[in-house]
């Protein structure tokens, strides 16, 4: 074997309360499952929009609501819960639930994964707000994390500092909207065209760019 190949690695950005990012979740993990083995694949935070204690503007609610319908209509089987915009007040903050996954990534690979799940089924199908803290423990507690852990890691210095750092990590890919895929070899990186429908799609653009 030859040791001294550049490591592949498929690195996906998103942000936990991206509706595009929702609606790329069953092409993902089609796409996780058919992955050759000898591309690792990374998840990372991109970081949507900063914190705030601002309510979100009507016009910023109705073009996300927009953006949510032209899904519904685009990606087969993907719906949203509208009930979200009456119970709640809206505010464009999505790095605390970013901040989240960090905090369950120190608990496992996996509990990143079901965190994520968990904050996509309470926000876009059970109306629930992941911009507020008890929001987020509540979705911890759901999927069994050690909550006493996760509650002092989502507030703790070191959490927001390796956020700062994913964000940073993906501006330098030159990523600026999400969900994105950057295939990286060495020094060499492709960006893979994101396919909600069809990822066999995108297995076929990795290949070739191998």
């Amino acid at each position: 074997m030859n040791t001294l190949m550049p490591a592949r690695r498929l690195f996906y950005i998103h942000d936990p309360m991206c509706s595009w990012c929702y609606a790329f979740s069953a092409s993902l993990q089609g796409l996780q499952q058919d992955l050759p083995a000898s591309i690792e694949f990374v998840y990372l935070l991109g970081g949507l929009a900063p914190d705030t204690s601002t309510p979100m503007p009507i016009e910023m609610q109705r073009a996300i609501q927009q953006t949510w319908r032209r899904i519904e209509t685009t990606v087969p089987d993907v719906v949203f819960n509208f009930d979200f915009w009456r119970l709640n007040t809206p505010v464009r903050s999505t790095y605390p639930a970013c901040r989240a996954l960090l905090a369950a990534r120190r608990q496992g690979a996996d509990c990143e994964t079901r965190l994520l799940r968990a904050i996509h089924l309470a926000y876009y199908q059970q109306a629930k707000n992941p911009s507020l803290i008890p929001t987020l423990q509540a979705c911890a507690a759901d999927i069994g994390l050690d909550c006493v852990a996760f509650n002092q890691d989502l507030l703790s210095p070191a959490i927001a500092i390796a956020l700062e750092q994913e964000i940073q990590t993906a501006r330098a890919m030159s990523v600026s909207a999400y969900p994105a895929l950057r295939l990286m070899q060495g020094d060499k990186q492709i960006t893979i065209t994101i396919d909600y429908v069809n990822h066999q799609n995108m297995l076929a653009e990795i290949a070739r760019g191998l």
